[in-house]
């Protein structure tokens, strides 16, 4: 008698891995259903060997039972060789060359008709017998042209085989060679099978090759974000390299939430998660009801991506307005409304975006280049191709400038209402191109902080200015401090204040000619290592103060607990001044820091009427246009000189 128990143990390993695929949701896009399939397939070849097994066991001649015995044998057979066709298909999947095949008949046809024959040599078996039989014993026989199935087995598994190698640079080493592995496994239990025909292992193996598969290569840590459930950043970024490298046509909605970070610091974590799990949920339905079949992607900080293929890019437009005017509708989490600043751009990959370094540095601060219009945008329209070029440039010019000192430090001279004069100035830095011109430091920073060139600016900075500051001119132009900007990544670093010191130490510039400005973003991504920063340069003398303050969530427990001497008040209290409300607000804003004992400065001011409503508001520095633009260094000294001499 035949052993099944290895079927039963196939079975029921299947089982738990479909159960682990759908849970877990591997099932989603082109390589997860036909995981799915397999398993699926598998599953039920498991099921007619184990029925014809028990058929076998109790043969009887009568014509039922020899039905019965013609459809489980018959089943097996079908399913069992549509195990290796699925297995093909998953493979071609992985490198995802699908685009090529569906235009190519031939391609088709190879995969078409071999298992068409098979279905029709198994229809017809009954009538001639060349792949099975019962003999005169009512024993299970195989054919002569049995073989042929083995063949067809091993066409599709060959052929998938060669498109894992002949793309091998699609693949982590670590796939490659768990897809290399399932080859041995499968011909290790074909021959056992062979040699041994009462021990039945073909399908245990099969389903020891699916576990292999969802261990290895479509593992969900890598593939699925644990908060919204949808396809992660690792998953995009794979993704996309394939698409460009397979020339593949794909259209991409962008949708980038601006103030993500702002409603972060208002509703917590844990009602941010219940943000993005919302945005996640509308997408799907979104994906539903359009019918766009799209794979749909969390990246980080708010920013999400919905990716159709050609064949279903007549969609896109349709699901890019639904995505946009749900987005525009305020969310209610945990009873707290709240409004999402949502960009929502198409893009068309590779006709409008060539390659994949210019969709990751596009899709990166495209929100922030353009301002909000509350309409869908397409790349064709808000970036030209040099944009591209420069996004693709970016981090070698950011190398360039760093290697051949060509950043600048501009100085925009800050005014005291009290003394009536220039007391100090802050230090702007500026990138000017051969090929591109000037570049917006809010497209250099944002660069240079994601490369981590950014600690390298830093240092740049401080370093001119401490030469500025030990120069024969600073002392001469009656100014007290420079004002230097600490950005997000540098205020992490838990050797900031030593590096910020040496280089001081370096040039001879004493604690109290610096000022650093670090904005609330900073206060709230690393309190802790700000604290320590903090504390270290103020007791080594270095003054702080807090830049932007107004610009979305204020923390003002950080304002109070950090040893801040100046709060600098972002320009939209300016913008704002004539608003009857935005005044009590500014009003009380500037009681409460006053009773805390910081000086004030009011960034943006630009004509005299602001200036003297300002200067009786109380505030103690004024900067701005209305007294002069960020100039170069040597600018800067002929302004003061000519400021000193006036006085």
């Amino acid at each position: 008698m035949r052993i099944i128990a290895f079927d039963i143990c196939a079975l029921v390993l299947l089982a738990f891995l479909m159960f682990s695929i759908i849970s877990r949701k591997i099932n989603s896009g082109s390589q997860g259903r036909f995981l799915m399939l397999i398993t699926i397939v598998t599953f039920i070849s498991a099921l007619f060997d184990i029925w014809g097994l028990v058929c076998d066991a109790y043969p009887d001649p009568n014509v039922i039972r020899t039905s019965t015995r013609y459809i489980s044998q018959t089943g097996y057979l079908l399913f069992h060789n549509l195990t290796s066709l699925s297995f093909m298909l998953y493979l071609i999947s992985l490198t995802d060359r699908w685009h090529k095949i569906t235009h190519s008949n031939l391609l088709k046809l190879c995969a078409i008709v071999p298992y068409t024959l098979l279905i029709i040599l198994l229809a017809t078996n009954p009538l001639h017998h060349l792949i099975f039989y019962f003999n005169e014993h009512n024993k299970y026989t195989r054919g002569k042209l049995f073989f042929i199935l083995y063949v067809m087995a091993g066409i599709f598994m060959l052929v998938g085989l060669v498109y894992t190698i002949v793309y091998r640079k699609l693949f982590t080493t670590g796939k490659f060679v768990a897809l290399m592995m399932i080859v041995p496994i499968q011909l290790f239990a074909v021959i056992v099978q062979m040699v041994n025909k009462e021990i039945v292992i073909e399908m245990y193996f099969n389903a020891i090759s699916v576990l292999l598969l969802t261990i290895t290569v479509q593992k969900p840590e890598e593939i699925i974000d644990s908060i919204t459930g949808l396809r992660r950043y690792s998953a995009y970024t794979t993704d996309m390299k394939r698409n460009f490298y397979n020339e593949k046509k794909v259209s991409v909605i962008l949708i980038n939430i601006a103030n993500y970070t702002n409603l972060f610091g208002i509703a917590g974590y844990d009602a941010s998660n219940d943000i993005l799990v919302k945005v996640a949920e509308e997408l799907r339905d979104v994906n539903k009801e359009v019918k766009a079949h799209a794979d749909i992607y969390y990246l980080d900080r708010g920013r999400f991506r919905f990716v159709v293929n050609e064949k279903n890019r007549d969609k896109i437009e349709e699901a890019a307005k639904m995505i946009n005017h749900i987005l525009k509708t305020s969310m209610i989490i945990n009873g707290m409304e709240l409004n999402l600043i949502a960009y929502v751009c198409i893009g068309k990959c590779p006709e409008e975006i060539t390659d994949f370094k210019a969709l990751m540095a596009f899709g990166n601060d495209f929100h922030i280049l353009n301002p909000y219009s509350g309409r869908v945008m397409h790349t064709s329209e808000i970036a030209e191709k040099n944009h591209f070029q420069l996004s693709n440039e970016l981090d070698s010019i950011i190398d360039s400038a760093l290697a051949n000192r060509k950043f600048e430090v501009y100085y925009q001279p800050i005014y005291s209402v009290e003394k009536k004069r220039f007391i100090s100035a802050e230090a702007l830095l500026r990138l000017k191109d051969e090929k591109y011109g000037f570049i917006s430091p809010d497209i250099f920073i944002v660069a240079a902080e994601r490369s981590g060139a950014i600690h390298k600016i830093g240092d740049y900075v401080m370093e001119e200015v401490c030469r500025f500051i030990s120069g024969p001119d600073f002392n001469n132009l009656g100014l007290d401090y420079i004002e230097i900007n600490l950005s997000v990544a540098q205020c992490m670093q838990s050797n900031l204040a030593d590096k910020v010191l040496q280089i001081m130490k370096r040039f001879g510039v004493s604690a109290d000619k610096i000022n650093l400005e670090i904005t609330e973003t900073a206060v709230n991504y690393a309190q802790d290592v700000m604290t320590a920063n903090i504390n270290k340069l103020i007791n080594a003398g270095i003054s702080f103060s807090l830049d932007d303050y107004g610009t979305g969530y204020s923390n003002i427990r950080s304002v109070a607990s950090l040893p801040l001497t100046i709060v600098k008040l972002d320009k939209s209290f300016v913008d704002e001044e004539e608003n009857p409300r935005m005044s009590i607000v500014l009003q009380n804003t500037i009681k409460m820091l006053k009773d805390m004992d910081m000086h004030i400065v009011i960034e943006g001011v630009e004509t005299e009427q602001l200036v003297k409503s300002f200067s009786d508001l109380n505030c103690d520095y004024i900067q701005g246009y209305y007294f002069s633009k960020p100039i170069p260094e040597q600018e800067f000294i002929q302004f003061m000189y000519k400021a000193v001499s006036a006085v």
